[in-house]
């Protein structure tokens, strides 16, 4: 017996005792873990199944009203087809939700749902729910935000920039909401003249100072002497696409002598040659070849704000909705109009 104590109180035996211990629970923890992912693996297959080809509404209804699986993964699957693309199978989803009584995330659902019609191009759907959701809950500034979109692409800008009031109300900053869609409302005014609208956006222009690129875009367009009377020079290499397809005869020789990236740029297209090299490696490479090969500039529109790039100009963000946040990326490429000019003149 008195061996058995001594036994006991030598240090060998508590550290084979300790790590005994740690052995144990480590070996409990082990198989309960893989317990687990097991079961949650079954619950992930058993949801999965039902969907290896899409549901109908009816076995939507079905489903989703039988409670087997958490309104959270209805919800990620109609997220999932959104971003997919299937925006019809999202709406279903969205819709049944809705119809259950006792749904926890409906003011979620509705404006998930509002945002789907929206991007599927539904908008009198999409005008209708964010209505709803701001009938009760008023200080929503995100459902504010997006029945204005729905607005803009309605071409309702008077219903707009009434959003723009509550909007305000709740500190939010809406100077260049207001001064684009203004700008919009001007543009698509098929009542005024193009001289008129010219003034009416130069106006804005001196005013705000915001929206350059969507500003002169028209400017150059429609009337280019007045664009050069009012040009900005710290803004030329932001409206670089715009000053490179400006035909010849509208150029204003005076400024782009006075402007050192006009001068680089312009002598790149081959107009003047007020420049032999220059830093931009696009404009020089093009300088350097003075005309003999068949080469150009192409442009590319990143937002600054997502910095997704998209192959043609854009006010505000395809992606991120943000206005005034285009960024210009020149690149050089063939020349393929050259080509055609070249073998036109060949039959002549």
């Amino acid at each position: 017996m008195n061996s058995f104590f001594i036994e006991f109180r030598d240090p060998l035996f508590s550290i084979i005792i300790f790590f005994s211990i740690i052995f144990t629970i480590t070996f409990f923890s082990y198989w309960w873990n893989k317990y687990k992912r097991t079961e949650d693996s079954k619950y992930l297959d058993k949801f999965l199944k039902q969907f290896a080809s899409l549901p109908s509404k009816d076995e939507l209804k079905v489903l989703i009203s039988s409670g087997d699986i958490s309104e959270k993964s209805w919800l990620l699957l109609a997220h999932s087809y959104y971003k997919s693309g299937n925006y019809e199978k999202s709406i279903e989803i969205y819709n049944e939700i809705l119809n259950i009584c006792n749904s926890k995330n409906r003011l979620e659902t509705m404006f998930l749902l509002g945002k789907t019609y929206l991007k599927a191009g539904f908008l009198e759907r999409a005008k209708q729910i964010f209505l709803s959701i701001l009938k009760t809950n008023p200080r929503t500034p995100e459902a504010l935000k997006s029945l204005l979109l729905v607005y803009e692409q309605m071409r309702d800008y008077k219903s707009a920039l009434d959003v723009l009031e509550p909007l305000d109300e709740l500190n939010e900053d809406i100077s260049l909401e207001g001064n684009y869609l203004r700008v919009m409302a001007i543009l698509n005014n098929d009542k005024i003249s193009q001289d008129e609208k010219s003034q009416k956006l130069l106006y804005i222009y001196k005013t705000s100072h915001q929206l350059v690129y969507m500003l002169f875009e028209y400017l150059f367009l429609h009337n280019p002497t007045l664009a050069w009377e009012h040009f900005d020079h710290s803004k030329s290499e932001l409206l670089c696409d715009i000053l490179w397809k400006i035909e010849p005869k509208d150029l204003n020789l005076d400024i782009i002598s006075q402007n050192g990236y006009l001068r680089e740029l312009y002598s790149a297209r081959g107009d003047v040659d007020l420049a032999k090299s220059s830093s931009i490696f696009e404009l020089d490479v093009l300088i350097k070849l003075g005309g003999k090969a068949k080469a150009t500039l192409n442009f590319e529109y990143m937002c600054d704000d997502c910095k997704i790039v998209h192959p043609f100009a854009f006010h505000r963000c395809p992606s991120c909705h943000t206005i005034d946040s285009v960024h210009v990326e020149c690149q050089l490429s063939k020349d393929f109009y050259k080509d055609i000019g070249d073998e036109n003149n060949s039959f002549q």
